[in-house]
C-alpha cells in the first residue's frame, strides 16, 4: 500500500434520487421503492493509511458523528471481520457532502472504504459480495459500490444499471439534518403509490413521495425549492433536505446558483461514479508497478 494513500485520496460522491415511489411496506418494517440514482461529481474524500497491528482508526472528527456511528469505520470493520486477519489501517474523512440531505454521503463513505481496502488489501472480492455486505450497513450503499446509474427496486438495493443523460444540476442545501428513518416513520407519508415501468418514472417529472412530508416538517426544504423552482422545476433527492433542478448547461446553472438564499452547489450528473474512475486508476497503477 506504501505512503501513496497520503496523497491519494479515494472520492465517495454524492447521488441524487431522481424520483422516488413508495409503492408498499414489507412484513419487516422496510419500504418498497422504484427511484433512479444517478452521481454528481461533489464528493467526500478519504484518505487510507496503512497499519501493521490490524487496528482500524479513524485520525479526524467527522461533523460530530461518533466513531461506532461512523459507516466508514464500520464498513472497514465489517469487511475485516468477514474475511479473517488483515493489516490495519488509518482512516481521514474530509467530509463535503451535508449530514442528512439525501446526498448519500454516509452510505457513499461506506461503499469507499469497501472498494479501497478490497483492492489495497489485496481480497480480490467480486463487486456482488462488496455490495452484499454494503446492504448490511444501508440500502444506498449497493448502488455506490457498483457505481453505475441505476434503476432501483426493493429496499432500493435491486439495481438495473441505467444510462441517462448528464445535466448540470443545481443543488440547494438548506443545512437541515433530516433522519430517514423518521420520514419512513410519518403516519402521513404515501406509501401505495402504484408501481410503474422505468421510463414512467421520467415522465412523472421525478416525483418524490417523500416531498410532502418533509416539506411540512421542514419550512426550509420547501422554501429552497420554491425559490429553485423559479428557474426550473426543483426536486427532493431521497429524504434528505437538499433539492435541486436540472440546467442542460453549466453557465446557467451557476448563474442560478450564485443567487441562490442557502448553500448551493453546481455538479454535473455521472454515469459511471468517479469512485470507479479512482479504482481504474489504483488497478492500472498496480499492473505498472511502482
Amino acid at each position: 500500500m506504501g505512503n501513496r494513500s497520503l496523497s491519494a485520496p479515494w472520492p465517495a460522491p454524492g447521488k441524487l434520487n431522481l424520483g422516488l415511489r413508495i409503492i408498499g411496506r414489507r412484513d419487516d418494517g422496510y419500504h418498497r421503492l422504484q427511484t433512479a440514482f444517478q452521481f454528481i461529481a461533489h464528493c467526500d474524500f478519504l484518505r487510507f493509511t496503512p497499519r501493521n497491528d490490524g487496528q482500524i482508526r479513524r485520525l479526524n472528527d467527522a461533523q460530530g458523528i461518533p466513531e461506532a456511528q461512523d459507516l466508514a469505520i464500520r464498513a472497514a470493520r465489517l469487511l475485516q471481520d468477514s474475511v479473517g486477519p488483515t493489516p490495519g489501517i488509518d482512516l481521514h474523512l474530509d467530509k463535503r457532502l451535508p449530514v442528512g440531505g439525501g446526498l448519500g454521503g454516509g452510505s457513499s463513505d461506506a461503499a469507499t472504504t469497501l472498494v479501497a481496502l478490497n483492492h489495497y488489501w489485496g481480497l480480490g472480492l467480486p463487486v456482488s459480495t462488496l455490495a452484499a455486505l454494503g446492504l448490511r450497513l444501508g440500502a444506498d450503499v449497493p448502488v455506490f459500490v457498483q457505481g453505475h446509474a441505476a434503476w432501483g427496486e426493493a429496499v432500493g438495493e435491486v439495481l438495473t444499471p441505467i444510462t441517462l443523460p448528464e445535466p448540470w444540476f443545481v443543488i440547494l442545501m438548506p443545512g437541515v439534518d433530516i433522519s430517514t428513518r423518521a420520514v419512513f416513520q410519518a403516519p402521513d407519508l404515501t406509501r401505495d403509490s402504484l408501481p410503474v415501468k422505468m421510463r414512467s418514472l421520467f415522465q412523472d417529472h421525478y416525483r418524490n413521495d417523500c416531498e410532502a412530508v418533509v416539506f411540512h416538517r421542514f419550512p426550509a426544504v420547501a422554501m429552497a425549492a420554491r425559490w429553485l423552482s423559479r428557474f426550473a422545476r426543483a426536486y427532493l433527492t431521497g429524504t434528505g433536505s437538499c433539492v435541486f433542478a436540472a440546467f442542460s448547461r453549466r453557465q446557467e446553472a451557476i448563474a442560478v446558483a450564485t443567487q441562490a438564499p442557502c448553500k448551493a452547489l453546481v455538479s454535473q450528473g455521472k454515469n459511471r461514479s468517479l469512485l470507479q474512475e479512482r479504482l481504474q486508476q489504483e488497478t492500472m497503477h498496480s499492473a505498472v508497478g511502482p
